[in-house]
């Protein structure tokens, strides 16, 4: 297998393991695809943002802004299964309502949601539809596509600082140590977008997400020790949320 041949397998197997858009068959599965596919889920997040864009931008033709929005967060949610979003859930269960390492790392593992979580989706998707709903077309838009992509490359920074906390998991073969040369990928195929919201934005936005990667992962460690895939959703959420906040603020200030 030459080398282009093995980085469009691992493209598919990033698109594949983070959305529901069918790949092709030649494609298979191993799970030591998943954590060289790790470098390619920002760009599957500009895609996914690039789809809700398109809807927003579609569905203002008939709609008004607010119900431009919830159709395409709607979208994001189908294509990519309430991935992250059940990540934010189970984890604000888990360090709402466990005190010891041990019961963090239970209760995050159950399926069901609790009280806690349920409350952080409501407040996680309300804070997108506002603050979405309340930009400007064009800048809401392109910042879809930015948030999506920016908050993954910020998200997977925590495979090459932090350990992997549980011996076995859906995202084991994700959570394996990324090399900084895969970082420097993900960072090319998820920072970019960002300028298309303008450079003074864009560098703003960079260091205030800096800023909240260091606080979110200071709190895993001292919380579990590390991270587990729920981590990483809570924490791309936290950071698509953060990327539209600023966004707002910006033009508002």
């Amino acid at each position: 297998m030459n080398r282009p041949l093995d980085e469009l397998r691992y493209f598919f197997t990033a698109l594949g393991y983070f959305t529901r858009v069918p790949v092709p068959r030649w494609v298979g599965f191993e799970r030591e695809y998943l954590n060289a596919a790790a470098r390619y889920f920002p760009l599957v997040g500009a895609m996914v943002g690039g789809v809700a864009a398109l809807v927003y931008l579609a569905a203002l033709r008939v709609f008004p802004p607010g119900v431009a929005v919830l159709l395409s967060m709607a979208a994001t949610l189908v294509l990519t299964g309430a991935f992250h979003e059940d990540g934010l859930a189970d984890c604000v269960d888990a360090f709402g309502g466990a005190y010891t390492r041990e019961d963090a790392l239970r209760i995050m593992h159950d399926s069901r949601i609790g009280a806690f979580g349920a409350i952080a989706l409501v407040i996680a998707l309300a804070l997108k539809w506002q603050a979405l709903a309340a930009l400007p077309p064009p800048r809401a838009a392109w910042i879809m596509v930015a948030a999506h992509a920016a908050s993954r490359a910020f998200a997977i920074s925590y495979l090459v600082t932090l350990d992997y906390v549980r011996a076995e998991g859906k995202a084991k073969p994700v959570a394996q140590r990324m090399s900084f040369a895969a970082f420097a990928a993900a960072l090319v195929f998820g920072l970019p977008w960002l300028l298309a919201i303008g450079w003074r934005l864009a560098c703003f936005t960079i260091l205030a997400l800096i800023v909240l990667r260091f606080v979110i992962g200071r709190y895993f460690v001292r919380r579990i020790g590390g991270y587990t895939g729920d981590c990483l959703g809570f924490a791309q959420q936290v950071f698509e949320i953060a990327i539209y906040l600023i966004g707002l603020a910006w033009i508002s200030y």
